[in-house]
């Protein structure tokens, strides 16, 4: 990312540097652009408007099948070093920051509050519980442990999460 430059963008796309800042103000806008286009393709590609969380009956099941496709596309290594480029762009950069997570980000949390909510309707989840607050009990530790590298990054590290998040720590 840092070698990234308007100029090579422009390059590839075999336009002038003038035609890419007519449309996007930096390369970090070039990137958000660019994934939530893939996103919209892909989408598409499954003949969906819109992804959403399975549901099975099984909320724990749903969970970790997402939190695996999830840490799937984090280590792919087409998705990875953009992914972590565009992240911390978000962090340095307080417009890019709240667009990545207006236009990228909040629209997939908004599928873990529904189908947590669906699970509260299922009983599967106490009904005062507030899934907003709940979906940071296994998405927040699994971005920080990929964004900083804090230790070994797999699929029984997100299933751990989900099991620690919906049924605690404590003794029953």
């Amino acid at each position: 990312y840092p070698r990234t430059t308007i100029e090579g963008i422009a390059a590839r796309a075999g336009v002038g540097k003038q035609t890419i800042y007519r449309w996007w103000s930096s390369k970090a806008d070039v990137l958000l652009e660019a994934f939530l286009d893939l996103g919209d393709q892909a989408a598409q590609a499954a003949g969906q408007e819109s992804y959403a969380i399975p549901d099975t009956g099984d909320l724990a099941a749903d969970l970790k099948a997402v939190l695996r496709a999830t840490v799937d596309e984090l280590t792919d290594p087409k998705f990875e070093a953009p992914s972590r480029a565009l992240a911390a762009e978000g962090v340095v950069n307080e417009q890019l920051g709240r667009e990545f997570v207006t236009k990228l980000l909040e629209p997939s949390l908004q599928l873990y509050v529904d189908r947590l909510r669906a699970a509260q309707d299922a009983g599967q989840v106490r009904p005062e519980v507030d899934p907003r607050i709940a979906l940071e009990l296994f998405v927040s530790p699994l971005a920080q442990r990929w964004l900083q590298r804090t230790a070994p990054f797999g699929y029984d590290y997100t299933d751990t999460l989900v099991d620690y998040a919906l049924y605690g720590l404590a003794p029953r």
